[in-house]
């Protein structure tokens, strides 16, 4: 056990946003408004309440930074527990003290119940916040703690359990009068029992897991054959990731809406509805993009929704800040999905339109103590969205896993209403045991306008380097014509990218905006040398006044430029357009800040290559462009070209994971669609499968080995 909590480090980590006018000592990690933060500022709440003296967190990453800035504020000493990979992660760090409690993987470390409670008895914590995911809603755990005298942070065990459950959850909605989606109310015991009750229930349906939650254990089946696939995936999934391969089967909305209520409850039988969230931008089931409130409800359904959420909270006696979840359809009819009783990932959202810290609320609660306010009390002010940047190829089934170290990272945290939930810094490393999120970036306005705005502002200042991530994606969604008119659905990404995200598609003027970018950043990048070294790398004519003819390469095109430059304006012809660039162009920074044909734009640099190649981050996409003299252009015609790699004859992992199976053998001969071999990856099941019929040469792995992106798996002849 190690005493932490660097009182600089944490200053770091704080939220950098106006400091409320009424306190100036504490700084909220939250948005804020004309100097108002988004949710309490107060370092202890409004009231002295006797509260806890010592919490421990059962969780790592950016949730356990999240709930461990609300106990600062609140005067609570914090316990962190880790595994002993994470051991100088930034949770360990922000911390009193920290506790390893096993090695990498989850179920000898963060799902470790013995261990955790031995930290919990070696620390003296009270209370035990679990964060979401891990623990969170393991009745077991919950029990234990109470066997120890120790307080969970969450509802009692009586209620993880009935709204852990899918089955037991739904009998109880329909009988709270709650909204259901019509399906098979037990439990689904083999594959053959699934398509009989698929057929009965009528296609398409979704086979998901009893116990599930958060995307995982979750198949949409369309025919028979999808519904046999899907049991057994979604049972494999369901039994790697909850320890309970119980599935169920419900009809399927088509073109659905996720919308969740927000509840707060305590144990004295109040219950309040927060609002709305509205989380419809999803691949395979898992949340991308979410905002509060919706464009599409009326405060009528608002309130209708709302109201079946409290009640249904209430048929449970539950007691902390939960979600319940509903599928909306095109005529805001809505169903009951599933109630999270657990802190959820997206609540930020809600904390910047009510202005609640609902990490405060659930620990109040968790002591005994009532909730502090009425229905009528809670506001909707303003616009909040939140984007989940991923360590993901979003180019890859709109986004595999990446994994590496972050050599460069920064958050845009210099602009206003602006927050960032993270659990990570630069140096820290980005594993193949634990969920790929980097961080949650949340905007927060007066308007939804303003929120988008502060969003694609946001996406563009925002530097990973040393991993692949999602940003891309991100960025063509919120600007994406469709997501803008509030025009979505669950089915928003297949639907706008049926054929996979290709990256932002430039038209013809921003086409010359980067290459005329590109050209003034070769030309200024050469002339900064001459500087310093006294060294002239390129023609020019008198000083103050200079021109240039390049050759520039972007993609399949080839572009010639003439580029002259006045003063600190680049004009450059390319493409058939003029285009006047300016700026400080600092060259060590990576962010580009320049003014385009009188716009004001934020591009990133990410590399200047000898070969002539810069790798620009142009709205949000990472392009290639080389930068060539003519006579290098003239030459370079003459250099062999590498030849593509025959993809249909091997199979290469996707990204790194754990071979769960391999299904051929050498000799074997595998159909076009044919499974290979199955790739677990952050505890989701990916199944590899042949692109042609072929014999099968050689099988380069087994099952239980970690493989790496881009490793050989089987050579086809």
């Amino acid at each position: 056990m190690a005493s932490r909590g660097s009182p600089r480090l944490l200053d770091r980590l704080l939220f950098t946003v106006k400091v409320s006018a009424q306190n100036p000592t504490c700084r909220s990690r939250c948005c804020a408004v004309r100097s108002r933060a988004r949710y309490s500022s107060s370092c202890r709440p409004q009231e002295e309440e006797e509260t806890f003296q010592k919490l421990l967190i059962a969780n790592r990453g950016e949730i356990a930074c999240r709930v461990i800035r609300t106990c600062k504020k609140m005067g609570i000493q914090t316990v962190a527990v880790h595994s002993d990979v994470d051991s100088n992660a930034v949770h360990v760090k922000m911390a009193d003290e920290a506790v390893c409690v096993g090695p990498a993987p989850t179920s000898q470390s963060y799902l470790n119940m013995d261990a955790i409670l031995n930290a919990v008895r070696t620390t003296g914590a009270q209370a035990v916040h679990p964060g979401y995911g891990f623990l969170s809603e393991n009745k077991e755990f919950a029990k234990r703690l109470a066997n120890e005298g120790v307080t969970f942070i969450g509802p009692d065990t009586h209620a993880i359990q009935a709204m852990g459950d899918k089955i037991e959850s739904k009998l109880i909605a329909k009988a709270a009068k709650v909204n259901t989606i019509p399906g098979f109310d037990g439990v689904v015991k083999t594959a053959e029992d699934a398509v009989e009750i698929a057929q009965q229930i009528g296609y398409p349906v979704m086979i998901k897991a009893s116990a599930g939650g958060g995307g995982k254990g979750m198949r949409i089946a369309w025919n028979d054959e999808e519904t046999r696939e899907g049991f057994r995936f979604s049972s494999q999934e369901a039994a790697s990731s909850f320890g309970d391969d119980r599935l169920l089967i419900e009809k399927y909305i088509d073109r659905p809406r996720h919308i969740e209520i927000q509840v707060l409850a305590d144990k004295h039988g109040n219950a309040l509805w927060l609002n709305e969230r509205e989380c419809s931008i999803q691949r395979r089931n898992q949340k991308v993009v979410e905002e509060a409130p919706s464009t599409f409800l009326d405060p009528t359904t608002r309130r209708a929704m709302g109201e079946q959420a409290v009640q249904l909270a209430k048929a449970v006696q539950y007691s902390s800040a939960g979600t319940v979840e509903f599928l909306v359809d095109s005529q805001k009819n809505f169903y009951f999905l599933e109630m999270n009783t657990r802190l959820q990932v997206e609540h930020p959202i809600t904390e910047c339109i009510t202005g609640l810290d609902l990490v405060e609320q659930m620990i109040r609660v968790a002591k005994g103590y009532r909730l502090q306010h009425r229905q009528e009390d809670i506001p909707l002010n303003g616009w909040a969205i939140e984007s989940r940047v991923y360590a993901e190829d979003p180019y890859k089934s709109f986004g595999l896993p990446s994994i590496g170290r972050l050599s460069q990272y920064q958050e845009p945290l210099d602009l206003s209403n602006v927050r960032v939930d993270s659990g990570i810094e630069e140096g820290s490393d980005i594993s193949i045991y634990y969920d790929p999120m980097i961080s949650k970036l949340v905007t927060f306005g007066a308007t939804r306008a303003e929120a988008l705005a502060r969003m694609e502002e946001s996406l563009d200042r925002y530097v990973i380097r040393g991993v692949t991530h999602n940003i891309p994606l991100l960025r063509e969604i919120i600007t994406h014509p469709l997501f803008i008119s509030g025009d979505i659905s669950t089915n928003f990404l297949p639907d706008v990218y049926p054929e996979g995200f290709k990256g932002h598609q430039l038209e013809a003027e921003q086409r010359q905006e980067l290459l005329a970018t590109a050209a003034a950043l070769h030309v200024a990048a050469q002339l900064r040398s001459q500087s310093i070294l006294g060294n002239l790398r390129v023609s020019s004519s008198v000083a103050g006044h200079s021109s240039w003819e390049l050759s520039l390469e972007l993609g399949e095109g080839h572009y010639d430029a003439h580029i002259t430059k006045s003063g600190s304006v680049y004009t450059v012809e390319v493409d058939g357009g003029r285009v006047e660039v300016s700026g400080a162009w600092n060259l060590a920074s990576p962010l580009l800040p320049l003014t385009i044909n009188g716009a004001q734009k934020m591009l990133q640099c990410l590399s200047r290559e000898a070969s002539g190649t810069i790798v620009l981050q142009f709205m949000g996409t990472l392009f290639k462009v080389r930068v060539l003299s003519k006579l290098a252009s003239k030459l370079n015609s003459f250099m062999p070209e590498k030849l593509p790699e025959d993809t249909s004859s091997i199979l290469r992992s996707p990204m790194p994971g754990t071979v769960v199976a391999v299904s051929v053998h050498p000799g074997d001969t595998v159909a076009e669609g044919q499974e290979i071999c199955v790739i677990e990856a952050m505890k989701m099941q990916n199944s590899l499968t042949a692109v042609k019929q072929a014999k099968v040469k050689s099988v380069h792995c087994k099952a239980g080995e970690t493989v790496g992106e881009g490793d050989l798996l089987v050579e086809l002849e």
